[in-house]
């Protein structure tokens, strides 16, 4: 599901419907983070691998790998909204403008 550049229902604020859907969207991928990663312990446990003790169980590097691009899914939703971000470039300018 691509929850990202709906438009608006008229009734809303643009701005604000875009930074809900980045929101929504990384909902969505933690969720998935969760379940799919849940399975991959499943699926090492039973499999008998935690019986041997040949190093890190391979569930630790999708884990890994992946957690680094739901922290930057993350930054992008709650941190450095688009909006946010133009907004600061528009003031820089402005700033510069104005010397």
């Amino acid at each position: 599901m691509n929850h990202y550049r709906q438009p608006p229902p008229p009734d809303k604020d643009p701005q604000l419907w875009y930074v809900a859907q980045k929101r929504a969207s990384f909902k969505y991928h933690l969720a998935t983070y969760l379940v799919v990663n849940a399975g991959f312990w499943i699926l090492w446990y039973f499999s008998g691998q935690h019986r041997t003790d040949e190093g890190w169980p391979w569930p630790v590097w999708p884990l890994f790998g992946w957690g680094v691009g739901l922290f930057f899914h993350w930054m992008g939703a709650y941190v450095f909204t688009k909006d946010s971000l133009v907004d600061r470039e528009y003031e820089k300018l402005k700033q510069k403008q104005g010397h």
